[in-house]
């Protein structure tokens, strides 16, 4: 990694952290908004630079990349599991990972609670709501599937629902945001629990929008390690 290179992610920090500032100020919040760094693709050296700006979230699309990477990321780094997960890969993350954003259905949500009751922890977890119907993306319907599934999630003792994350359609424009943020508001009484906290939803092309939305977890790459 060149001196230049880190300047860069240092730079590109600096910037999306003004453009958060500016977007909540617009939207007259004073919460936080966390910046997670994704690092699909990203090689160690680089995430770590980004820690080296202040972001402490990481956020991992593959099991067996993140595995293969853990052990070089610094110890007070919060790593989430935002990829698509297949149940029989559970085991391999459990209890390594502090949240995983990605539960999309019944069968995932029960094999994880199996799996944290025997590491005897809880798990929190968001479920992923598919906002636009699209067929090309993971996550329940945000109606019957998703009243089903945080029903499920609400009755395992080694879960604990933290909110949601969303991945809304490339130019889906404030339509999908608002109603995203809608259905995270209409969604905390059915969570039965204190910790529903995590809007998760923005991406480098649209984080500004999603926090004038609500948006208190912004999930960047591109934005901040550049293309790859």
């Amino acid at each position: 990694m060149t001196e230049k290179s880190y300047l860069d992610i240092s730079e590109n920090y600096k910037r999306i952290a003004e453009n958060i500032e500016k977007a909540k100020l617009k939207a007259g919040r004073s919460d936080e908004v966390r910046i997670m760094a994704v690092t699909k693709t990203v090689g160690a050296r680089a995430v770590n630079a980004a820690v080296s700006c202040g972001i402490r979230l990481l956020g991992e699309n593959r099991v067996q990349e993140f595995l293969q990477k853990r052990g070089d990321y610094p110890d007070d780094c919060e790593v989430h599991f935002i990829g698509g997960l297949q149940s029989n890969k559970v085991r391999q993350i459990i209890g390594m990972v502090s949240l995983i954003q990605s539960v999309d259905g019944v069968k995932l949500a029960e094999e994880i609670n199996r799996r944290a009751a025997l590491k005897n922890l809880v798990a929190d977890v968001l479920t992923e709501v598919n906002i636009a119907g699209e067929t090309t993306k993971r996550g329940v319907d945000p109606g019957g599937e998703l009243d089903e599934l945080v029903g499920r999630i609400r009755a395992l003792p080694n879960l604990r629902l933290r909110g949601i994350m969303v991945i809304p359609p490339f130019d889906g424009g404030a339509a999908y945001f608002g109603r995203t943020q809608k259905l995270f508001e209409d969604m905390k009484p059915k969570a039965g629990s204190g910790f529903f906290d995590t809007l998760s939803m923005g991406m480098s092309g649209d984080y500004e929008d999603a926090v004038l939305y609500g948006s208190n977890m912004v999930r960047l790459g591109t934005a901040l390690f550049g293309y790859r």
